[in-house]
C-alpha cells in the first residue's frame, strides 16, 4: 500500500507501485483537473506540486511520491481567489481549457519562487503546450499575477468565491441563455 498526502489529506493506494501518480489522483480519487495529455511528460497537461515543485505526474510512479506530499489544481484555491487563476481570466488565456490546469500549476510554483520573473525565466520554467496558442496571453498573465502577488495590483476577473456556477454563468454572456 503506498501512502502520501494530496491536497492535505493522506490516502493509501492499493494499487500496483508502478502505476502513474496521474492515474491514482484521476482515477482512485477522483481528481480529474490533473490532465491526461500525452503520457511522456511533453505537454504538462499532467502537472501537479510535490513538496513544493512542479513536475509532470505522468512520469513519476506512485511509489516514488511516498511519504510526500501532493497538491493538484483542484486544491490551489477552492473559490477560484488564486492570484494565477485569477490573471489567467482576467488576461483571457484559457481558450479550451485542457492545458490551463497544469499551465497554472506551474506558473503558480514558478511565481512562489519568484514573483517578477523575467522572459527568459519564464520560457525556462512554462515548458507546458497549449494547442491553441494562447502563450502571449499566457505571458501577460503570468506577469499580472506576479503584480498581484508583489501587491502592486489587484483583480477579480474569476467570479467572486461562493458563487454558484448557475450564478457565474450569468455574468458571462456567452453562457447567458438569449431572452
Amino acid at each position: 500500500m503506498t501512502k502520501f498526502t494530496v491536497n492535505d489529506r493522506p490516502v493509501q493506494y492499493r494499487l500496483d507501485p508502478a502505476t502513474p501518480l496521474l492515474w491514482a489522483l484521476r482515477d482512485a480519487s477522483n481528481l480529474t483537473g490533473t490532465k491526461y495529455g500525452c503520457g511522456n511528460g511533453d505537454c504538462g497537461a499532467c502537472m501537479v506540486v510535490v513538496d513544493g515543485e512542479a513536475i509532470r505526474s505522468c512520469l513519476v510512479s506512485i511509489a516514488e511520491v511516498e511519504g510526500r506530499y501532493v497538491t493538484t489544481i483542484e486544491a490551489l484555491s477552492r473559490d477560484r481567489s488564486h492570484p494565477v487563476q485569477q490573471a489567467f481570466v482576467a488576461e483571457q488565456a484559457v481558450q479550451c481549457g485542457f492545458c490551463t490546469p497544469g499551465m497554472i500549476i506551474a506558473v503558480s510554483v514558478l511565481l512562489r519562487k519568484n514573483s517578477d520573473p523575467s522572459d527568459a525565466e519564464i520560457d525556462a520554467a512554462i515548458r507546458n503546450l497549449c494547442r491553441c496558442g494562447t502563450y502571449p496571453r499566457v505571458r501577460a498573465a503570468i506577469k499580472r499575477a506576479g503584480r498581484v502577488m508583489r501587491r502592486q495590483e489587484t483583480i477579480a476577473a474569476a467570479p467572486p468565491p461562493g458563487i454558484s456556477p448557475e450564478d457565474a454563468a450569468k455574468n458571462v454572456p456567452a453562457l447567458t441563455p438569449p431572452e
